[in-house]
C-alpha cells in the first residue's frame, strides 16, 4: 500500500501530466511546462527534469540547459517567501551589502539557500529598477528601500511569518 508521501508526489505527477498533455503541442513548449512545473513542484529537481523531458521526446540536457540558464527556475526548494536583493551598483555603493548581512542574520541563511521551515529564500539580482530608493530588495510583489537599519527590517520580514 502506498503511503502519503507517496500519493502526494503521483497527484503532483498527474497535474503535470496535464499541463503537458494540454501544452506540448505548441511550438516551443519547454519554457511554459517548466514554468507550470515548478508552480506545481514547488522548484525543479533532477527527477522532474527527466519526466518532462521523456514526456516531450528531447534530451534530458535540453530541459538542464534551459533551467539553469534562467534564474527564475530552481533546482533547489525554495521558500514560500523570495527575498530578491538588488546588487546593481547604485544599490551596491548605497549599501546592498549590508542589507544583506542584515537578511542573512535575522533568517540564519546565505544567499541561495531557503530556511529550514521554508518560509524565505534568500537572492540577490543584478537590479530591480528601483535606483532612486537604493538599497532595495522585494519580497515577493513588494518593495522595500532605504532600509539602514535592523529594527525596521525584522518589523518587515516579521510581516511575512506566519
Amino acid at each position: 500500500m502506498c503511503n502519503a508521501t507517496e500519493n502526494d508526489t503521483n497527484s503532483l505527477y498527474e497535474k503535470l501530466q496535464k499541463v503537458i498533455d494540454e501544452k506540448k503541442q505548441l511550438t516551443n513548449p519547454l519554457i511554459e511546462i517548466l514554468h507550470q512545473a515548478q508552480e506545481i513542484f514547488g522548484y525543479l529537481p533532477v527527477e522532474v527534469q527527466e519526466y518532462v523531458a521523456r514526456e516531450l521526446g528531447i534530451p534530458v540536457s535540453q530541459v538542464y540547459g534551459v533551467v539553469t540558464f534562467y534564474n527564475f527556475f530552481s533546482m533547489k526548494p525554495r521558500g514560500k517567501h523570495i527575498i530578491n536583493v538588488c546588487t546593481g551598483t547604485a544599490c551596491f555603493v548605497k549599501g546592498a551589502p549590508r542589507i544583506l548581512q542584515m537578511i542573512s542574520d535575522e533568517l540564519g541563511i546565505q544567499i541561495g539557500d531557503t530556511t529550514e521551515d521554508r518560509q524565505f529564500s534568500l537572492s540577490a539580482v543584478r537590479c530591480v529598477g528601483a535606483c532612486s530608493l537604493a538599497p532595495v530588495f522585494v519580497i515577493g510583489e513588494d518593495t522595500y528601500g532605504r532600509i539602514d537599519n535592523r529594527d525596521k527590517l525584522k518589523e518587515i520580514i516579521n510581516k511575512y511569518r506566519a
